[in-house]
Order: C-alpha cells, then sequence, then structure tokens
C-alpha cells in the first residue's frame, strides 16, 4: 500500500455562533474572536491523502496532476475566499471548525477516486499549532 498526500492552503472566512446558547454574551465568551457576526479571517492548510497499490503500467497511484484539478475544483474553488457559514452549501447551519469541513473534505477529495485509490485521510490547520485529523473507514494516519 502507497500513501500519496497533496497539500493546499486557502483563507476563509467564518463565523461559530450556537443559537441554542442563551445568548450573545455566552457565544462572545465561548468563542472569542470567532464569535464576531461579520466573520473573522483564517487561513487553512489541507493535507489530502490517498492510498492505493501503484498502477503495474504507471507506478502510480493516482496521477499527481488529476488530484491537484480535483482538489482545486472540489475545496479551493468552492472554500477560498468564502464566507464559510453562509457560501458553503455543506456547512451552513453549522459552527465550522476544522473538524466539521475536514470529513466533507474528505468526501469530496476522494469522492471520484474510490476505484483506484482510497482518500484516507484530510489534515486541516488554522493556526499551525491547531489541527485535526479525519480517517476514513477506520483508517488511521498515513
Amino acid at each position: 500500500m502507497v500513501y500519496l498526500t497533496r497539500k493546499l492552503e486557502f483563507s476563509a472566512s467564518h463565523l461559530y455562533h450556537n443559537p441554542a446558547l442563551s445568548g450573545r454574551e455566552e457565544n462572545k465568551r465561548i468563542f472569542g474572536k470567532c464569535n464576531n457576526p461579520h466573520g473573522h479571517g483564517t487561513k487553512y492548510t489541507l493535507e489530502v491523502t490517498v492510498a492505493g497499490e501503484p498502477d503495474p503500467a504507471t507506478g502510480m497511484v493516482l496521477d499527481l496532476k488529476e488530484l491537484k484539478e480535483i482538489l482545486e475544483r472540489e475545496i479551493t474553488q468552492r472554500m477560498d475566499h468564502r464566507f464559510l457559514n453562509y457560501e458553503v452549501a455543506e456547512l451552513k447551519g453549522l459552527i465550522p471548525t476544522c473538524r466539521k469541513h475536514c470529513p466533507g473534505d474528505l468526501e469530496s477529495a476522494g469522492a471520484e477516486n474510490q476505484k483506484r485509490a482510497g482518500c484516507t485521510s484530510a489534515f486541516g490547520t488554522r493556526p499551525p499549532d491547531l489541527f485535526a485529523d479525519c480517517y476514513r473507514n477506520g483508517a488511521h494516519g498515513a
């Protein structure tokens, strides 16, 4: 089994607000600057790992150019410089922490490549000291 990881970066705005909490002050206390009603910008780094056996004819698990195009279309074009709460359909109504959109990134990146290489993990960071690892089907670390 070969694991192949592609990294990309994008910037987006988000708002952390839970209407089920008692009010604006409780949301502000819990979420801090991420509770700004006008949004809060973040630079994300996403690492998507695909795993599979190399094709005997090409020696590749997946064509890197194709993986780059998929990530550009499914992640960058949909999320870069967007307000995640309002402009990314699967995040509407959610508090868009990296733990929430990481599984969606995994689904988007892996959906059309399941026949050749399964997308096993997506790693999203906000500041460099915070990240979330999401694994498909019980896979662990590449």
